[in-house]
Parts: C-alpha cells; structure tokens; sequence
C-alpha cells in the first residue's frame, strides 16, 4: 500500500533514538537540523565518537534500552545491532503511540526517512517504500545534478514575492496565474541568468500588467 508523504514539524519536539553507532549519529544529526531534541540511550559508545554526540539539544545517556524513555517523544529510531532491543523498541512505541523507524527492518517501521536533495529551503525527497534504499541514493545523486543551489536561492525569493502578490493582487485567479508564471522554468532561468535584483523588477513589471487587465 502507498504510503503517505510529508514533511514533519520538529522544532523543538522530543525525539529518541536507540543505539551509539555510527548509523544512530548520522539519525541524530539529521534530527538536530530538523530542530528536534534528541535523546539519545546508548549501551556504549565508541570512545572515538563520544565527542560527535555533543551537539545542541542532544543528551546522550549510557544505559541499558528502557520502555520510559521514549515517554513524551514525537518519532523514535532504533539504530542497534540487536533485533531483540529493535524489536522492543518497536512494540512499545506502538504501545505508546510514537512514530517508530528500526533501521533496516520496513517492516518494522511506522515511517521511512527518504533520500533528501537539499538546497537551501527547496527539499526534495526520494523513496522506494523502504523496498530499496540503495536506489533512492542513486536517484538523489541524479537529481544534485539538476538541482542547484541557484535553485534554493530561487525558491528564497519567489517566497518574498509570494507575500507581496498575496497582499497586492486581490482576484484568486490572477494570483494563481502570476504565481505559476513566476515559478516556471523561464522565470528560473531569467533568474539565473540576470540575478536576484534584476528578476525583482521582472516580477512587479508582471504584477503591474496583470493588475491592469
């Protein structure tokens, strides 16, 4: 069954993830740059890695897995080396009622984390259904080639745009029309081409005209 794709609000909600390797540093830090507060439990960590867990809103606590510390969590990763704890985790964020991933095991999993294609605000996500992750890697390197981060720049200011028309153009169908116009591959190209200042004067030359029709 088709899974239903969105992107999720963490600033500043609790999250946990199982496990200290390198699989669960690299969950971590992808969790800190969505803004979440990450809680992580963790038998042991590498000595060589302790350091790479020291990043904001993150505590690391070393110790056995244990059901009451995913206690007021939004989402949970387990990223261990024992299915049995995998496991566990899993039945008891269903208890819960937490969002669970057990890394490597679909079906085991609530959510899947996609391939991400990340430039500035534009985000562009990858998946396979947990069927094969290898492959949305493989198309996320395809898309970094097409997508640039003149492309996140873009998006920043067709945001400031979007204010303006928001408040200065009334008619729905006018602003829709305008907005399509000024998010098209020409326009991008326009941008691109002659930059940020020179594509503002574009966009209120196009406000102006649409206003007079």
């Amino acid at each position: 069954m088709a899974k239903y794709p969105i992107y999720l609000e963490l600033s500043n909600r609790r999250t946990v993830v199982i496990g200290g390797g390198t699989v669960a540093l690299r969950k971590t830090q992808s969790l800190v740059e969505a803004g979440a507060r990450v809680t992580v439990i963790a038998e042991h960590v590498p000595a060589n890695m302790e350091s790479a867990f020291n990043l904001p809103d993150v505590k690391l606590v070393i110790s056995t897995y244990r059901k009451d510390y995913l206690v007021g969590a939004v989402l949970c990763i387990a990223a261990t080396n024992d299915m049995g704890v995998n496991k566990q985790v899993y039945a008891d964020c269903q208890e819960l009622e937490i969002l669970c991933n057990v890394v490597d095991q679909p079906e085991l999993c609530d959510f899947y984390v996609p391939a991400v294609v990340k430039r500035g605000n534009l985000q562009i996500a990858i998946g396979t259904d947990g069927n094969c992750p290898a492959y949305a890697g493989h198309v996320r390197k395809k898309l970094e080639e097409l997508f640039t981060e003149t492309h996140g720049r873009f998006v920043e200011e067709l945001e400031k745009v979007r204010r303006h028309i928001i408040v200065e153009i009334p008619n729905p169908d006018h602003r829709k029309i305008l907005l399509g116009d000024l998010a098209s591959d020409e326009s991008f190209e326009y941008f691109s081409a002659y930059g940020s200042d020179q594509w503002h004067r574009h966009c209120r030359e196009r406000m102006h005209k649409i206003q007079q029709d």
